[in-house]
């Protein structure tokens, strides 16, 4: 009878750890072989038609810009980031792509992987992440 107990709890932990699984979201390494690199790619992507631009302030707001709008849009949770970014990924003349979050180093991690997970769910195909000074 303890044999079959243990071999029951066996089976019951091994089919809840499997419940367990995590997603992950692969985020390329820095290039740090170019100085410029950041700059100018940053400039770049302000500049064009397929990128979605979300801004994180120091109090976890999020601001985006995107060719779809003429002014900022600010979403204060993550539900409205999703609806926001889905507008601008296809309302646009050109779908949006590219997805660029500023954060601010205030900002809290779990805003900026919010930010990150709303790109990937709604379809981003490039995603760069870049870090502001708390003066910005």
């Amino acid at each position: 009878p303890m044999v079959d107990v243990t071999f029951l709890l066996l089976i019951f932990f091994m089919i809840t750890a499997a419940f367990g699984l995590q997603k992950a979201y692969e985020l390329p390494a820095p290039d740090d072989s170019r100085p410029s690199a950041s700059a100018t790619s940053v400039a770049d992507l302000e500049d064009d038609p397929t990128c979605v631009i979300v801004r994180i302030d120091e109090f976890d707001t999020f601001h985006l810009s995107a060719a779809a709008w003429e002014e900022e849009q600010e979403a204060p949770s993550k539900p409205d980031l999703l609806d926001k970014l889905r507008f601008a990924r296809t309302s646009a003349a050109q779908p949006a792509t590219h997805l660029l979050v500023m954060a601010n180093e205030q900002a809290t991690h779990q805003r900026v992987v919010d930010a990150i997970d709303a790109g990937a769910s709604i379809g981003m195909e490039d995603v760069k992440l870049l870090t502001m000074p708390a003066g910005e």
